[in-house]
């Protein structure tokens, strides 16, 4: 009796192996959560410190007008540094016989589109930063619990667009500052400390309206590039998952924002071109049709000022081509998706069905069978067809992954100036363009004054 009561003492008891095994998982779940959360915060961190740094680069610049005060200071400072220094500064620096190394008309001209682009970029980016904000602005908090797959991918392209800045800017501020040296060297005024008067306040107010034509451009650049982040994520969405309404609602976001880009910067880019293409245009009649001699001092600031401006416009095409043609090649990634996906399943089908009508292989003797069979009803026993489920089953996943490559091939995306897709066939539309402009411009100048 004692040894039953025992024996049932024993058996009711858990087993203490089994205690410090659940408690250990218990454990390393919960310590996994907490790495989990703090890694979570390290890189929003990591993404807030970057953000707050772009946002007090564009505060420097005047980007930042989220208040009247703000609003005010930012115009007064462009209007002062950008257009009445360098004008007064152009004023002071008059002199006789000059003309060999400062040609005044030359440079009112490059101040003027200098000024007028930057204008447009601090117009339309301050308007946007004003309206949404930072984060809006750049599509970085519409994620939620998918920002941490993406937040270093942010932080990388935010300190890759800085560098490509200062990549561009950095050898353009020595290009001017050789030029300005120049002319302080060989102008004649009549002390050399006013040669250098005139000439830092110049340099300074091109660094300033430089930079702010150039961010404006890296901005759309940097926009562009992040939302790529999410277009090479998406391709591979394709190979994670098999619902197809899932990969509508994604490209349905997707091409939404890029809308809502090309909303924001149609503007932009528009005016952008339309003032890039008129200075050129003015900057080769004046080089033209002046009959004395134009060298690097008298002539640098055209070449220094198209370097900008040219370069502003290439940042802004690339990027926007490259989005553009990453979202039309969805379509394509997704037809060699539906491909695979019909093949194997078929083949997948007809396997199934084999196995269930248990067909062995076909030798020779099978074949023999089957053709010389008594009736037609002995031949049809062999050929196992699908069941009516399967068959619904496998079409039904067809007509929609067919749905689907027919929505992305309707719906191709990508950045829009007023309905033209930025793409090769837009740009190449503006080489000619800009080619037959050229031409006239040439033919207008050159050809008749030589006649």
């Amino acid at each position: 009796m004692g040894d039953n009561t025992q024996l049932r003492s024993d058996e009711e008891q858990p087993p203490p192996a089994q205690i410090p095994l659940l408690s250990s998982n218990l454990q390393n779940d919960a310590v996994g959560g907490l790495h989990q959360r703090q890694q979570e915060i390290r890189t929003s961190n990591r993404l807030d410190d970057s953000l707050e740094y772009l946002e007090r680069f564009l505060t420097c610049l005047g980007f930042n007008q989220s208040s009247l005060l703000s609003f005010s200071l930012s115009w007064a400072a462009f209007t002062v540094v950008g257009v009445l220094v360098p004008v007064l500064a152009l004023e002071l620096s008059e002199c006789d016989g000059c003309e060999m190394y400062q040609i005044k008309n030359f440079e009112v001209g490059i101040v003027a589109s200098q000024a007028c682009l930057a204008a447009v970029s601090l117009f339309c980016i301050s308007f946007n930063l004003r309206k949404y904000g930072i984060r809006r602005f750049l599509f970085v908090d519409r994620y939620g619990g998918q920002m941490v797959r993406f937040t270093d991918l942010y932080v990388k392209q935010i300190a890759a667009s800085m560098r490509l800045l200062i990549w561009w800017l950095l050898p353009c501020f020595i290009l001017k500052t050789a030029r300005e040296v120049i002319r302080i060297l060989y102008v004649q005024h009549k002390s050399r400390w006013i040669s250098v008067a005139i000439s830092v306040p110049l340099t300074l107010s091109w660094t300033y309206v430089s930079t702010i034509s150039l961010s404006a451009s890296i901005l759309f650049h940097l926009l562009c590039n992040l939302q790529f982040i999410h277009f090479d994520d998406y391709a591979k969405l394709l190979e994670r998952e098999s619902d197809v309404m899932v990969f509508i609602e994604e490209h349905i976001r997707l091409r939404y924002h890029l809308s809502k880009i090309s909303h924001r910067f149609r503007i932009f880019l528009l005016l952008q071109f339309l003032v890039v293409t008129v200075s050129q245009v003015v900057t080769l009649f004046q080089t033209t049709v002046y009959s004395g001699m134009i060298n690097l001092s008298n002539g640098g600031d055209f070449a220094i000022s198209a370097i900008v401006q040219v370069v502003g416009i290439i940042l802004c095409l690339h990027a926007a081509t490259r989005i553009s043609h990453r979202a039309q090649g969805i379509a394509s990634f997704a037809c060699r998706w539906h491909a695979l996906a019909t093949c194997t399943s078929t083949d997948a089908c007809l396997r199934h069905s084999n196995s269930l009508g248990s067909m062995e292989p076909l030798s020779q003797s099978n074949l023999l069978d089957i053709t010389f069979s008594e009736s037609d009803l002995d031949s049809m026993d062999y050929i196992a067809m699908p069941t009516t489920t399967q068959l619904a089953s496998y079409m039904s996943s067809y007509h929609r992954r067919q749905a689907f490559v027919m929505y992305l091939q309707a719906n191709p995306g990508g950045i829009t100036i007023f309905g033209w897709t930025v793409d090769r066939g837009l740009i190449n539309t503006i080489f000619f363009l800009e080619l037959t402009l050229v031409t006239f411009v040439l033919g207008q100048t050159v050809v008749f004054n030589s006649a």
